[in-house]
C-alpha cells in the first residue's frame, strides 16, 4: 500500500492593519514646524518694533556685511563700533581709526516725513467721507512745507470764517476745526497756529485795536474749537497773530484769501527751533537784519 506524500501546508498570516500607517504623526511635525516659524516671525516683528533707529541701522549693517569679512577684520572694522556690525563694543578698534556713524538724523527725518504724508492722506480721506467737509474743500489748502504739514483755512468774500472785524467763529469754520481735531490728536507732533488778516487797517491805526489783535484772537478762537473737537491742549506749542504781514503770493493785500488760519503740524526741526527761540540762552544776541519800512496805508478802505 502506497503512502500518501506529505503535503506542505502554507499558512499566511496577515498583519493587523494600523490606520494611518507611518504617516500617523507627520502632521504634528509639520504643525510644530509651522508654529516655530510663526513664533520666530512674531519675535522678529516685536524686536523691530521696540528697536531704536540706530539699532535698526546696525541690524541692517550686520546682514549686509559678509561674515568672513566681519570676523577676519576687513575694511568694516574701522567703520563700526563692533567687529560684527550690530554687536557690542569693538575692543580691537585702535585710536586714530576713522569711524563712520550712521546718519540717524536723516533716518529720523525720513520717518517723520512719511508720517506727515500719511496724515495728509488721512485728512484727504476724512474730507471726502464727510459731506460737510467735502463741501468746504475749496477753503482748505493742505501741503507739505519745510516746517512740516501746513493746513490753511482760507476765507472768501462770499463765505467768511469769522464775523466781520471780530473773532467769533462762523459755523462752517467750526465744522472744519472740530472735524480735523481727532486726526491731529493721534500724532505726537506739536502744532502751531497763526492768524492772518487782509491789509485793511482799523480807523485808529496800530495804536489801538488793530489787525494784530484781531489775527491773534482769531488764532486763539481756532485753538479753542480744536480743543472742543478733541485735540489735547498740550499739543499746541504756539498761537500767534501775524496781522497782514504775510499775504499769499499772487494775491493782493485786500484779497479775501489773505484772511486765513494757518495750522502747522511741526516737524522735529521746526519744533526745536521754536523752543530754542523762546528758551533762555547764554549766547550773545545776533544782529537783526534791516527790513524795509512798511508802506503807509491809504486813507480809504479803513476797517470800521
Amino acid at each position: 500500500m502506497k503512502t500518501q506524500p506529505h503535503r506542505i501546508v502554507v499558512v499566511r498570516r496577515r498583519k493587523p492593519k494600523v490606520h494611518g500607517g507611518g504617516g500617523h504623526g507627520s502632521w504634528k511635525i509639520a504643525y510644530a514646524d509651522f508654529m516655530t516659524a510663526m513664533m520666530a516671525f512674531f519675535l522678529v516683528m516685536w524686536l523691530l518694533a521696540i528697536s531704536s533707529p540706530k539699532e535698526l541701522i546696525q541690524l541692517a549693517e550686520y546682514f549686509r556685511t559678509p561674515l568672513a569679512t566681519a570676523i577676519t577684520g576687513g575694511t568694516r572694522i574701522s567703520e563700526s563700533e563692533s567687529p560684527i556690525p550690530g554687536g557690542g563694543d569693538d575692543y580691537t578698534r585702535r585710536d586714530g581709526d576713522i569711524k563712520k556713524t550712521p546718519n540717524i538724523d536723516a533716518l529720523r527725518k525720513q520717518m517723520e516725513q512719511s508720517r506727515l504724508k500719511k496724515i495728509r492722506g488721512e485728512l484727504d480721506q476724512l474730507i471726502e467721507a464727510d459731506p460737510r467737509l467735502k463741501a468746504l474743500r475749496p477753503h482748505l489748502k493742505i501741503d507739505l512745507v519745510q516746517e512740516g504739514l501746513r493746513i490753511q483755512i482760507v476765507d472768501s468774500r462770499n463765505r467768511p470764517m469769522f464775523k466781520t472785524g471780530s473773532a467769533e467763529v462762523e459755523p462752517y469754520m467750526r465744522d472744519i476745526l472740530r472735524g480735523i481735531a481727532p486726526v491731529l490728536n493721534e500724532i505726537p507732533n506739536k502744532i502751531s497756529l497763526s492768524g492772518h488778516t487782509d491789509d485793511f487797517p482799523y480807523a485808529g491805526g496800530d495804536r489801538g485795536y488793530s489787525n494784530w489783535e484781531l489775527s491773534a484772537e482769531r488764532a486763539n478762537a481756532s485753538r479753542r474749537e480744536l480743543v472742543a473737537g478733541g485735540l489735547d491742549g498740550g499739543k499746541v506749542l504756539r498761537v500767534i497773530g501775524m496781522a497782514n504781514t504775510m499775504k499769499l503770493q499772487a494775491h493782493g493785500g485786500d484779497d479775501a484769501v489773505n484772511r486765513r488760519i494757518s495750522l502747522l503740524v511741526l516737524n522735529r526741526q521746526a519744533e526745536q527751533a521754536i523752543v530754542n527761540e523762546n528758551a533762555e540762552s547764554q549766547n550773545q544776541p545776533v544782529s537783526i537784519l534791516q527790513q524795509p519800512a512798511p508802506q503807509a496805508q491809504p486813507a480809504s478802505d479803513v476797517r470800521k
